[in-house]
Order: structure tokens, then sequence, then C-alpha cells
């Protein structure tokens, strides 16, 4: 049974910045540190190929000292604006009313809410009573591809079916004021906040790419190079200094075997749509490919416009590739990658 992507859409928070409009809040946000690392702090962010970021948040209530509850209750009452609005640009551009849905999966790291997005989606979208719902919420940066190969699961085993992927993120609402820590400040130099929504579907006369193989791999033993941990006042970034070296030793297996199941090199894949977790991983991707002809530009492009949004980035470099059309026949690898840790991948033929 063929599953197919209809269409992606992106909705951005009404909050934006460029990197050089957030220099001056670190100012702020740096007094009374040690000269050496505020240049250094003010560095990492101008270094960090993020023009621009756009959070649910203005600049100020980012840099306030507020509690976990109140974040969150920000990031809740956003985070549903962003869903209703990605959801419905979503199936607009498909043209398929609300109630065309089967199977709907929502997915965020960035927050916590108990009902989960989909449960508002339902009510204020009017989708059908006897919807399937997934809501995803520990799977980080992957989530998005997670949510991908999900559905099609789901719409493999069930012909003539329609799903939506939702991710909806604020890295931003994770922010940890009194973090001093690495980790902190190169999460706040790179992410941003956003909201993409995916349609698929295995309807017979559907158009648009077709998922043809989907895999995770694991790395064992690297728990710790990537989550939150949950503290009083937030959830706060692990980020490991070793990710992207981690990811150029495993990248070899990552890649060639799931490709080779598919009877293909990668020197047959003509579209590379990956996750622009940060600079340095972009980069260490990029030196990967170079010598295979291959680029990452719109990869590199979207951490520059957006920064890193979490699961919904690598479906904002997913939309660009659609938007133009790719030639008929041509076939694209979506790569990302998350805590535990992981990387997931998808393997599309146009």
């Amino acid at each position: 049974m063929s599953v197919k992507i209809k269409c992606v859409a992106k909705q951005l928070p009404k909050y934006s910045r460029t990197t050089q409009e957030i220099i001056p809040f670190l100012d702020s946000w740096l007094v009374g540190q040690e000269d050496r690392f505020i240049k250094k702090v003010k560095k990492i962010f101008e270094g960090a190929a993020v023009d621009k970021r756009y959070s649910i948040m203005d600049p100020l209530e980012v840099f306030t000292n507020t509690s976990f509850e109140e974040r969150n209750d920000i990031y809740v009452r956003e985070i549903i604006d962003l869903g209703e609005k990605v959801l419905d640009k979503a199936l607009k551009k498909a043209d398929w009313a609300p109630q065309d849905l089967d199977y709907i999966i929502t997915v965020s790291c960035t927050g916590i809410m108990i009902p989960s997005l989909d449960a508002y989606l339902i009510n204020s979208l009017k989708l059908r009573q006897d919807i399937v719902r997934l809501p995803v919420t520990e799977m980080g940066c992957a989530a998005g591809i997670s949510g991908i190969i999900y559905a099609k699961n789901f719409l493999q085993a069930n012909p003539g079916k329609r799903a939506a992927v939702i991710a909806v993120e604020s890295p931003t609402a994770t922010f940890q004021l009194d973090d001093f820590s690495m980790a902190n400040i190169v999460s706040a130099a790179i992410f941003g906040d956003g909201a993409a929504c995916v349609l698929l579907s295995s309807c017979e006369d559907e158009t648009g790419p077709e998922i043809i193989a989907e895999e995770m791999y694991h790395f064992y033993d690297n728990i710790h190079m990537m989550g939150f941990k949950l503290t009083n006042s937030g959830l706060q970034m692990v980020l490991d200094i070793d990710v992207p070296d981690t990811i150029a030793f495993h990248f070899p297996d990552i890649i060639h075997p799931f490709l080779e199941k598919n009877q293909l090199k990668i020197e047959d894949i003509d579209h590379l749509i990956f996750h622009p977790g940060g600079k340095k991983i972009v980069q260490t991707v990029e030196d990967l490919f170079s010598d295979l002809g291959k680029n990452i530009d719109d990869t590199k492009e979207v951490l520059r416009l957006y920064g890193n949004m979490s699961s919904a980035t690598v479906l904002y470099v997913l939309e660009r590739f659609m938007d133009n059309y790719p030639e008929k026949g041509s076939k694209g690898l979506m790569l990302s990658f998350g805590p535990g840790f992981s990387a997931q991948r998808v393997l599309l033929q146009f």
C-alpha cells in the first residue's frame, strides 16, 4: 500500500528578533559575569549561523525570572494557538476538510500539557469523534520524522485513510535564566520556536512524494548526550559537547545499511532533507557528503532563517523541497537526531 505526503505547512510565532537584536538582552542577562565569559557568550550567539529566531514570548519575558508554572502556562496557550493555525493552514493547502482526517499525531518536547495538544485540536477544528490520536512528547528533535514513521505505518495498514503530523515547539520556554552552563547558552544561541504540519494519505488517487522506507537507529550507551532535566525552574537542557563527533562516528552505519536494504547507494539520493541541529552538526554532515557532490543548502538556510525548532525543523526543510516540485522519480533522504540517542530516517520518491 502506497503512502504519500500530501503537503507541508508551517506557522511561526508572533515575536521575532535577529541575533544582533538579542545581543543587548545578553548584556542585561550577563551582568556580574567576567568580561571574558561575556565575550565568549556573545561569540557563540554571533557564530551560531542563526540570523533570526521566532518566539512565543517577547524577549523581555524570556529574560524575566518567571516561574516554571508561568512559562508553562504561556507554552500551553501559545502551542494550542500555533497548532490550530498550522493544521488549518495545511488542510486548506491540501483542500481537505477537518473531517477527512483519520489519525492525528502531535509532537512536542518543550513543555508539559495534559490533555495533549491533539485533544484541543479535535475540539477547535471539529475533527471526527472517532479519530485516532497519538501524542509524542519525549523524542526531541527526532520527533518530526518519528511522527511521519508512525503515520506511515498506520496508513499502510489502513488503505484509504488520511493522517496529520503536527509538530509544535518552544525551546525558548525552556531557557534557564540562572543557568550559565554551556548547554544552556548554546541551546539559547541555536534554538527558536515554530510549528509545522505534514499531511499524509494512503488513498489511491493521492499525489505527493511516496514514502518508500523508514527506519530508526539507536545509539547504545549514549543516553547522556541530549535531553531535558526536570528542575524546579523548568526543563533544563542537556546537550553534550560530543554530539557532533558521535554522529560522525556512527554516520556510515546510519546511512549505508539503510540504503542498501532498498538497493540504493548514497549516490542515488538526489535530495538530502536533514534536520539542522546546529552549526557544528550541519558542518559535520556537510563534510561527510562534500566528496559525493551532495549539498545540504536547504538545511543551512532553515537554520539561518529560523534556528533549530526541535521536531518541527526538518519539516521546514521538507516544505522547501516540496514547494520546489522536485523532478518526478527523484529520491530524497530525511534524517534527524534526538534523545536516546537516536537517528530517524525516511526514504522518499518524488
